[in-house]
C-alpha cells in the first residue's frame, strides 16, 4: 500500500470539513472582533445579539442584519475579502432607532477596519471617546441622544472622515481647532447643541465642504468671513446660532442650492450679493436685521422653490420681475416696510402680512392663498385692521378660544364656551372666525419633512390627567408665526391666559422624550416670553401650564403671537416638529363690563333708551296722584266752606301750596297714607 494515500486522505478531510464548517455559519471573523462586539454591546446596552456556538455577524441575517426592525436599524457589515476570502473584518456598525440606554463604547478603537459608526435615535448618554480618533472612520452619525461634554480633539486625527453629523445632544465648549484638519470633509452638522466661543479659524481650510450646519447653539462673534473659501459648498444653514452680523460676502458660494440664515443680532445691513447662485432653490434670511429694497436679481433665480425674507427691515416696492418667479412655491416677505401697490401675483402661499402697502384691496385676504393681514399703512397706523373692526356692532368683554379644537364648555364657578378653531391653514394664511370676535394669520411651513401639504393642528392620542382636557386634546402650530387678533374689545385692561400642554413628545426613556421645543410669545407687540419651553415649564410631557399675563386694550384690538426663533430641537421624534404650539387662549376682563342695555335707543336719539324714559314717566305720575289724593282726603281740594269763622287765621292762597305745607300734609309723603 502507498503509504503516502493517508496523509492525501487527511489532507483532504480537512478540507471538507473546513469547507463544511464555512458553509454551516462558522465564523470568518476573528475571535478577538467577535469578543469586542460583545463588549461593545454590553456598553450599549444592546442585549439581542446571540455569541453562543459558531454565530457569525457577518452573515448577513438575524440579528446581525436587520433592515426591518420597524422604525430602528440594526447591522453589523463585514469586509471578507481578506486572506483569499477566509477572513472578515467589521467595516460598519449600525443601530439606529432602537433607544439604546448605555454609552458610547470606546472598545470600537479596536476594531480597525471600522468606517462607519451610526449611533443615531438612541438614548445613550456620556461623551464621545477619544480612541475613535484612531480609527480610519469616514462616517460618524450621533443624532438625538443625550451625550454630553466636548468634542476630542482627537476627533481631527481622522483624515478619512468624510461625515460628521452629532446634532441634537448636549455637547458643550469650544469646538477644537483639530476639527479644521479634515482634508476629505465633506459634511459637519453640529446643530442643537450647547456650544460656546468662536468658529475655530481653522475651518476656514475645510474647502472640501458641501454641507455645513450650526444652529440652536451658543457660539459668539460674527459670522467668520472664512465660510467664502468654501466653494463646493451646497448647503449653508446658520440658525439662531449665536453668531452675529453682518452676512459676510458669499458670493463666490456659486454652487448653493439652500441657503438658510435666520435669527440674527448684529448692525443693520444691505442685502448680501447672491446673484451668481444660478441653482438656488431655498432661499431663507429671516430676522437678519436686513435693510434696504429688494434685489431685482432675485427675480432672475429661476430654480427657487421657496423665497423666506420674513422679519427684516426691507423697504421700497416689489420689483416687478418677481412675477418671473413661476417655480417658487412659497414666498414670505411678512413683517418687513415694503410700500407700494400688491402685485397682481396668482400663485399661492404668498405671506404679505404686517407691510405698509398703499395701494391695493384693504381686506385682510383677497384670495386663497395670499395673506395680507395687517399689510396696509392704513391699518398699521391706526394698529387696527379694517376688514375685522368694520364689523363690530358692540363692544364685547372677553375671548375664549380653543386652539386647533372643536367647540367645549368648561365647567367651573362660572361655565365658559371657548369658540371652536379648527380652520385649515396653509404657508399663508388668514382665517376670520364669521360668529366672533377673533383672527388667526398663520405663516410658514415646514420644509424638511417630505410632506406636500402640511398640517398645522397637533392631534394628541393619549389619555390626559389634567383639568379640563378636552382643551388640550388638540393644539394649533405653526413653522414660523402665529397671531390670533382680538377685535371688538372694550377698551380696559384684560387679563390674557395662555394654555399650553406638550404632546409631541413622550415621557420615558426614549430618543423621543429628548425634544426641546422653544419660541417666543409676543402680546401687543411687547414679548412677554422669550425661550418659552412649554415641558420645562410644566414639569413634564402631558402636563398643562396656564401662563397669565395683563394686557391694555386702548383701541378695541389685543394681538397675541407666537413665534419660532431657530431654537429648539427640530428633528425629534420625527423632521418638522418644532415651532410655536397653543391649546388655548381665553381673555377676560380686569373690571366689571358695563351692563347691556335691554334695548337699543333710537337712532340719531339723546341716548335715553326707551324702557328708562318710560320708568321715569310713570314715576313721576305715580307721585302726583299720590300728593293729590292725600290732599283730597284732608279736604284741602274739592270741599265748599260755609262758615266765614273756617278761614279765619289760614294762611293761604286758593289753589296754591307750598312745598313745606305739602310736606307737613303727607306727613313726609309716607306711604302708609296710600
Amino acid at each position: 500500500m502507498n503509504m503516502s494515500f493517508f496523509p492525501r486522505l487527511f489532507l483532504h478531510y480537512l478540507l471538507v470539513v473546513c469547507f463544511a464548517n464555512f458553509a454551516f455559519g462558522a465564523t470568518r471573523l476573528p475571535r478577538d472582533e467577535v469578543q469586542t462586539l460583545a463588549d461593545i454591546a454590553k456598553t450599549l446596552g444592546k442585549t439581542n445579539w446571540s455569541f453562543s456556538g459558531d454565530a457569525d455577524p457577518c452573515n448577513h441575517i438575524k440579528p446581525w442584519n436587520d433592515t426591518n426592525a420597524g422604525e430602528g436599524s440594526d447591522g453589523v457589515t463585514c469586509d471578507c475579502s481578506f486572506a483569499s476570502s477566509t477572513v472578515c473584518h467589521i467595516t460598519t456598525i449600525v443601530m439606529k432607532g432602537q433607544d439604546l440606554p448605555g454609552t458610547l463604547p470606546k472598545e470600537m478603537a479596536r476594531l480597525t477596519y471600522l468606517k462607519e459608526i451610526i449611533l443615531s435615535r438612541n438614548y445613550l448618554s456620556g461623551p464621545i471617546p477619544p480612541e475613535w480618533g484612531s480609527l480610519p472612520l469616514v462616517h460618524i452619525s450621533l443624532v438625538a441622544n443625550r451625550l454630553t461634554g466636548s468634542i476630542p480633539k482627537e476627533i481631527g486625527n481622522i483624515t478619512t472622515l468624510k461625515s460628521l453629523d452629532i446634532s441634537m445632544n448636549n455637547f458643550y465648549g469650544r469646538l477644537p481647532r483639530q476639527l479644521g484638519n479634515f482634508p476629505l470633509i465633506e459634511r459637519m452638522l453640529l446643530t442643537s447643541n450647547n456650544f460656546t466661543g468662536e468658529l475655530p479659524d481653522t475651518f476656514g481650510d475645510l474647502t472640501t465642504l458641501k454641507d455645513f450646519r450650526v444652529g440652536d447653539s451658543h457660539f459668539s462673534g460674527q459670522i467668520p468671513d472664512f465660510i467664502k473659501n468654501w466653494t463646493n459648498l451646497e448647503i449653508l444653514r446658520i440658525q439662531a446660532s449665536g453668531l452675529t452680523g453682518p452676512i459676510p460676502n458669499i458670493s463666490l458660494l456659486t454652487k448653493l442650492t439652500g441657503l438658510r440664515i435666520t435669527d440674527l443680532s448684529g448692525p443693520e445691513a444691505p442685502f448680501p450679493p447672491l446673484e451668481k447662485m444660478k441653482d438656488m432653490k431655498n432661499l431663507m434670511l429671516r430676522s437678519c436685521n436686513i435693510v434696504g429694497p429688494l434685489p431685482t436679481y432675485l427675480g432672475d433665480l429661476t430654480k427657487l422653490k421657496t423665497l423666506d425674507l420674513s422679519f427684516n427691515k426691507l423697504n421700497g416696492t416689489i420689483p416687478s420681475n418677481f412675477d418671473a418667479l413661476a417655480y417658487v412655491d412659497n414666498i414670505f416677505l411678512t413683517g418687513n416696510l415694503l410700500t407700494g401697490p400688491v402685485p397682481t401675483w396668482t400663485k399661492n402661499n404668498v405671506d404679505l402680512s404686517y407691510n405698509n402697502f398703499t395701494i391695493g384691496n384693504k381686506g385682510c385676504q383677497s384670495q386663497g392663498g395670499l395673506n395680507l393681514f395687517a399689510s396696509f399703512s392704513e391699518a398699521n397706523s391706526s394698529k387696527t385692521v379694517s376688514c375685522t373692526t368694520a364689523k363690530c356692532q358692540k363692544p364685547l368683554y372677553s375671548l375664549h378660544i380653543n386652539c386647533g379644537g372643536k367647540e367645549v364648555t368648561v365647567f367651573g364657578e362660572k361655565n365658559t364656551t371657548f369658540n371652536g378653531d379648527t380652520y385649515l391653514v396653509g404657508p399663508s394664511s388668514f382665517r376670520h372666525s364669521t360668529t366672533t370676535n377673533w383672527a388667526l394669520s398663520s405663516t410658514g411651513y415646514f420644509p424638511d419633512d417630505g410632506h406636500s401639504q402640511d398640517d398645522f393642528i397637533q392631534n394628541n392620542e393619549s389619555i390626559l390627567s389634567m383639568p379640563n382636557p378636552q382643551l388640550y386634546t388638540e393644539a394649533r402650530l405653526s413653522p414660523i408665526s402665529l397671531t390670533y387678533y382680538g377685535f371688538c374689545l372694550g377698551n380696559g385692561n384684560y387679563t390674557v391666559n395662555l394654555h399650553f400642554a406638550e404632546t409631541e413628545f413622550t415621557n420615558n426613556k426614549s430618543y423621543r422624550s429628548l425634544g426641546r421645543r422653544i419660541f417666543d410669545v409676543y402680546i401687543q407687540g411687547i414679548q412677554r416670553l422669550k425661550d418659552f419651553n412649554i415641558a420645562d415649564e410644566a414639569g413634564g410631557v402631558g402636563k398643562a401650564v396656564i401662563k397669565n399675563f395683563n394686557a391694555s386694550v386702548t383701541s378695541g384690538t389685543l394681538e397675541i403671537r407666537f413665534y419660532w426663533a431657530g431654537k429648539g430641537t427640530t428633528g425629534i421624534p420625527l423632521r418638522a416638529v418644532y415651532g410655536p404650539l397653543i391649546s388655548a387662549i381665553s381673555v377676560d376682563p380686569n373690571f366689571v363690563p358695563p351692563p347691556e342695555p335691554a334695548t337699543s335707543p333710537p337712532s340719531g336719539g339723546s341716548g335715553i333708551y326707551v324702557g328708562a324714559v318710560v320708568g321715569i314717566v310713570a314715576g313721576g305720575v305715580f307721585i302726583i296722584l299720590l300728593i293729590f289724593g292725600i290732599l283730597w282726603r284732608r279736604g284741602l281740594l274739592g270741599q265748599q266752606n260755609t262758615s266765614e269763622d273756617d278761614l279765619k287765621g289760614v294762611d293761604l292762597q286758593t289753589g296754591k301750596f307750598s312745598f313745606r305745607q305739602l310736606k307737613a300734609a303727607t306727613n313726609n309723603f309716607d306711604k302708609a297714607n296710600c
